[in-house]
Order: structure tokens, then sequence, then C-alpha cells
């Protein structure tokens, strides 16, 4: 667990210190989240159904941290899991950037 505390310590310094690399991370996440998270949330992260919570504009910090705790099984959740087991740390953070910058 460690080292993907420091993965996203060192994502994070890198997104503060290049607008372009933020760019890139957001665009990034917007791919992922077309594959993997829009069926339920929302082409523009805002649901159709009430089950499903909106994820636009949700902070970034909160958004990884909710991602990680499906993944760990912390939040268990029989949909999410599978979803999240398929997602790098990486993906992780893009995701998150993708769905804050809403």
């Amino acid at each position: 667990m460690k080292i993907k505390s420091l993965f996203y310590s060192a994502a994070m310094m890198a997104v503060f210190i290049s607008p372009q690399l933020a760019a890139d991370q957001v665009e990034a996440g917007r791919t992922v989240a077309d594959v993997h998270c829009q069926a339920c949330h929302g082409a523009n992260g805002i649901s159709s159904a009430p089950t499903w919570p909106n994820l636009a504009g949700q902070k970034q910090q909160y958004l990884i941290k909710q991602l990680n705790d499906f993944a760990s099984g912390k939040r268990p959740d029989p949909v999410m899991a599978p979803i999240v087991d398929r997602l790098s740390e990486e993906d992780i953070a893009a995701v998150a950037a993708y769905y804050s910058s809403l």
C-alpha cells in the first residue's frame, strides 16, 4: 500500500508542476471513463439513475480514495469491485482528474 501512496504523491506533484501534464491526465481520464464509467455515471459524470452518484465536480482526492477503497475491499460493492480491479493506479488518478475537472 505504501507504493500506491508514493505513486499518488508523485502523480499529484506532477499535476501541480505541469499544466500540460494535467491536461494530458484529464484526457486520459476521459478515455478511461468512456470505457469503464459512463454506462452508469453518465457521459459527463451526471448519472441518469438515482442509484448511481454523479461524479462530475467531485474532488480528485475523494474520488481516488473511493476507488482505492473499492479496490482494496474496504468499501465492498459487487458492481464496483470488478470494474476497479481492471484499473491501474494511473487509470484511477486519471479518471479522478477527469471527473474533478467537470
